[in-house]
């Protein structure tokens, strides 16, 4: 069970979305030492370019490259990455991991990108149940566990969000596991270490935590010391 703090990034500042709405924004500051602060615990962070997001073409990779380079974190990376270029370059700083959302669902973009990178993730964002694209700005019609059934074939690593949660700090969505051998992170209202250890309960190898880390409402520290301990209780079975 790996705990990965998360850092989202607007106009190079590190902020935090309530469900995603971008007009509900909390400015945290210089990203760079929040990076270094979490590489004392953890070895890999989880980033969100809310401009790309936005825009369809990430906007702070600058950011990012010196974020990799001067803490030597480990890096998966989402927002805005629809296209063969962008993804290049995020792999050239470095990053581990490009999420893709809204572009995994042209299912032969997804095939040749898939050929040509290394841990390319997808981010199944849900609403209700479906999946939401453009920057959580669009609903579609295609149920959460229908898309992975169509994507797995490609990928095996997946970033389950609960849209109606992010950023609001109310605990984790009760989902029962419809993945299978998958590697399926959480995210979204994470906010304390009981929220882990029920994640790790259904199944999810990874947790995404954001707000609660900003706010104060829990310590990094505490959360990877129950993941380590739930992981192992995973693990060792009935």
């Amino acid at each position: 069970m790996e705990v990965y703090p998360a850092i989202d990034l607007m106009n190079g500042k590190a902020v935090r979305l309530y469900k995603g709405e971008r007009e509900r924004v909390k400015v945290y500051g210089d990203p760079l030492k929040f990076a270094e602060k979490f590489s004392e615990l953890v070895d890999k962070i989880h980033i969100v370019d809310l401009d790309g997001a936005f825009t369809g073409r990430p906007q702070n990779l600058d950011v990012v490259k010196r974020i990799i380079e001067e803490t030597g974190l480990r890096v998966q990376i989402g927002g805005g990455f629809r296209d063969y270029n962008s993804i290049a370059r995020a792999y050239e700083i470095g990053v581990e991991n490009v999420i893709l959302g809204t572009k995994a669902f042209d299912l032969e973009f997804l095939e040749m990108v898939t050929q040509e990178f290394p841990g390319i993730t997808v981010s199944l964002d849900s609403k209700a149940g479906k999946v939401a694209v453009r920057g959580w700005t669009e609903a579609s019609e295609i149920e959460v566990s229908e898309a992975y059934e169509m994507l797995r074939r490609y990928v095996n690593r997946f970033v389950y969000t609960s849209i109606e949660r992010d950023g609001t700090l109310t605990g984790v969505e009760s989902i029962e596991k419809f993945w299978e051998n998958e590697e399926f992170i959480y995210a979204g209202g994470v906010s304390s270490p009981q929220d882990v250890i029920k994640l790790a309960k259904v199944g999810f190898s990874g947790v995404i935590v954001g707000k609660a880390l900003y706010e104060g409402a829990v310590s990094l520290e505490e959360l990877v010391e129950v993941a380590e301990i739930a992981g192992k209780e995973d693990n060792r079975g009935p």
